[in-house]
């Protein structure tokens, strides 16, 4: 628990598909202890406004509560910056589930779990895109690969078609699990005013 702060929960899904996991976080950080809670459905490597927003709403001794590492870093070296940005502003990072224990930044032990296990993480997911990579590069030579199925190209039709039905670009992404930037390059190929 924090001395005398808070504990701030952090939970991310990478998509809006995720959102079972979303609530799980969210419910093992409520019973965690966090009072407050910033959540949001984003890709790791792309803008996490609710993780910036967290960073910045911590203030000294309180405690910034993720469920797993990798819903908050996406690299041995993220987490470094992190949990310096999080010591300079006196701030701890307990991670729930790190390893089948909560692990935190409090004291020397801590940080050296945290350091190691996410070196390892990252290690582990550096050698999984190798092996993806090498799998590829084989189905190609042995001519057996088709790729990803271009999804958002093959629902062009379905969001032209519900546009011209009077629904918004917003409900049509909704609808078709494609992104609302989808949704406008479909209307625009199709030569579909949108004003």
């Amino acid at each position: 628990m924090a001395l005398d702060g808070h504990l701030i929960g952090y939970a991310r899904t990478s998509t809006t598909d995720q959102q079972a996991g979303l609530e799980a976080q969210l419910r093992d950080l409520k019973a965690a202890g966090c009072r407050k809670l910033f959540s949001e459905q984003a890709s790791a490597v792309g803008e996490r406004a609710q993780l910036d927003a967290a960073l910045d709403y911590a203030r000294e001794s309180d405690t910034l509560v993720v469920t797993k590492l990798d819903r908050l870093a996406r690299s041995a070296r993220h987490l470094a910056e992190l949990v310096d940005q999080l010591e300079s502003k006196r701030v701890t990072l307990r991670i729930l589930n790190f390893g089948g224990d909560a692990v935190d930044t409090r004291g020397a032990t801590g940080r050296l779990m945290l350091n190691m296990f996410a070196a390892m993480a990252q290690f582990e997911r550096e050698m999984t895109l190798e092996r993806q990579r090498e799998g590829i590069a084989k189905a190609k030579a042995e001519g057996k690969y088709k790729g990803r199925k271009p999804t958002a190209r093959a629902k062009a039709h379905d969001a032209v078609r519900l546009f011209n039905e009077g629904k918004k670009v917003a409900h049509i992404a909704r609808e078709l699990g494609i992104g609302r930037g989808s949704v406008y390059r479909a209307l625009e190929a199709a030569e579909v005013r949108t004003i």
